[in-house]
């Protein structure tokens, strides 16, 4: 007899009440009296009550079960030697009442015990003694090991669960992440442009035509980044970003100053990099108020560091979403993300280079 956990049994436990056949062989052979086939009638519907609600109904008090069971063997061993089932059920129910092994081992001995000490003092047959201790003992002892298996598949799957809902998880912030740094910053770069766009075209047309134009073009570059980034893979390009992010700081009127010294990073480090460099452009053009602003990227000691300075008002104590994304970016490469607002805003970024296979 083997059990199986709750939702995953099927017909299994219909089949296993071939064993309770024992109870019934006894009456039939004896030619039992009326009174006799009632008390086995009332045994039966008590059996059936306690084994099936081991299996539908929730409830942690599966040793209740146990008991049940040896209460029913013990009570009509005296007038029914195939009692001896119940000691049956009993034994290859343990193994799933309880979490361990040797916990099962030693209700397993008390079910020996107590139908070995039947057995003795009612002076029944050895038939008894075979069924309601040999034979329990071998389907308690083989259920043990089924019960820990299916326990440690139970967890794996639990494990599987979570592991699968961390990934979902994993995935919603990532997302969130990339699109508040896509949209952030060209949605930025479009105000600016409109903007530009709005004071120029009474008195240089052509120019405010051209930068209505690069609104359209970058309104369409970023419908192809949000896309990219909901299926994954957008990837970035560093030395793009820098000059997209030079061209947006000017173009909101502030005087740049650029500092790039060649950084050997993987795909993956240039990818972060870029978002991490977009959003602080994005942060600069919308809240700083600056005039000056300075971008470098170098290595230093096996580090890749980026500083974005700028002279404008500096910052809040608390973190906002942009920031927090950085700061999370950063810390995934094994990095850093400081910042200082002493004088304007000053981010300073840090990680270890790794190997690039590309290059």
């Amino acid at each position: 007899m083997r059990l199986l956990p709750k939702g995953r049994h099927g017909w299994a436990p219909y089949t296993w009440l071939f064993y309770f056949c024992f109870f019934l062989l006894t009456p039939i052979l004896n030619h039992t009296s009326w009174k006799g086939w009632l008390a086995t009638a009332l045994g039966t519907i008590a059996f059936l009550a306690v084994y099936f609600s081991f299996f539908w109904i929730k409830c942690p008090w599966n040793l209740l079960n146990v008991a049940a069971f040896m209460v029913l063997g013990a009570g009509f061993a005296p007038f029914n030697e195939g009692s001896c089932t119940f000691f049956v059920f009993a034994a290859a129910f343990i193994p799933f009442a309880v979490e361990t092994e040797w916990a099962a081992l030693k209700l397993l001995a008390v079910v020996l015990a107590v139908a070995t000490a039947e057995w003795w003092l009612l002076h029944l047959s050895g038939w008894f003694l075979f069924y309601g201790g040999g034979l329990s003992m071998v389907l308690g002892c083989s259920n043990i090991y089924f019960a820990q298996r299916e326990r440690a598949r139970n967890r794996l799957e639990k494990a599987h669960e979570e592991i699968e809902h961390l990934a979902k998880v994993a995935e919603r912030e990532r997302i969130a992440r990339d699109l508040h740094d896509v949209l952030g910053h060209t949605l930025s770069v479009i105000i600016l442009k409109s903007e530009l766009a709005g004071k120029l075209i009474d008195h240089d047309p052509q120019r405010a035509k051209a930068e209505m134009a690069d609104v359209e073009q970058t309104s369409r570059a970023a419908l192809a980044d949000v896309r990219s980034t909901i299926r994954g893979y957008r990837a970035h390009s560093l030395e793009a970003e820098l000059k997209a992010a030079k061209a947006t700081l000017e173009t909101a009127g502030l005087t740049v100053k650029s500092e790039s010294e060649e950084v050997r990073l993987t795909p993956a480090q240039e990818s972060v990099v870029a978002l991490v460099v977009r959003e602080a452009v994005t942060n600069v053009v919308r809240h700083a108020r600056a005039h000056n602003c300075r971008l470098r990227l170098m290595p230093v000691n096996g580090n890749c560091r980026i500083e974005i300075q700028d002279d404008g008002r500096g910052g809040g104590a608390v973190e906002g979403n942009g920031l927090r994304g950085m700061r999370e970016r950063i810390e995934a490469l094994g990095g850093t993300l400081e910042r200082e607002n002493s004088v304007g805003t000053r981010l300073s970024i840090e990680f270890p280079l790794k190997a690039n296979t590309d290059h």
